[in-house]
């Protein structure tokens, strides 16, 4: 196979994945609103119509905004940075209080340093990327 196919077919296979992983909760909540708030009959069409507008919206403000990336990488790291690395190993830390400097430890306080690390630079690099972006700003670029 040649070496693009694969990374065409790479990014078409982790954008599908992520999709999935991140958008559904969203999914599940606009489905609940549409039938419990709404009244809509729970169908095929319906979750059709929801999601695929909810993609259609998603991609329109991506395209259109193009620091999306920056604004991601710094909107992300106050989010992703704590709800995966530290918060995770601290809650683990409280509930199991391992021996000091024992091997789950010293691994969990790796973590929750890497995340605070994680946390704080990643929106400083965010921020650089859209103020390197605004100079040449411009919609549909």
């Amino acid at each position: 196979m040649p070496l693009l196919l694969i990374k065409i077919s790479s990014c078409i296979s982790n954008s599908v994945r992520f999709l999935k992983i991140y958008a559904m909760p969203v999914f599940d909540m606009i489905e609940t609103v549409l039938v419990k708030k709404m009244k809509f009959t729970p169908c095929f069409k319906l979750r059709l119509i929801a999601r695929s507008t909810y993609v259609a919206f998603t991609m329109f403000v991506g395209m259109t905004f193009p620091f999306f990336g920056g604004l991601l990488g710094f909107i992300g790291g106050f989010a992703f940075a704590p709800t995966t690395y530290f918060l995770p190993c601290i809650m683990w830390l409280l509930l199991y209080k391992p021996k000091r400097f024992s091997l789950s430890w010293c691994s969990n306080w790796f973590c929750i340093v890497f995340g605070v690390l994680l946390m704080v630079l990643s929106p400083i690099g965010g921020l650089k990327q859209i103020i390197n972006q605004v100079k040449t700003y411009q919609f549909y670029s």
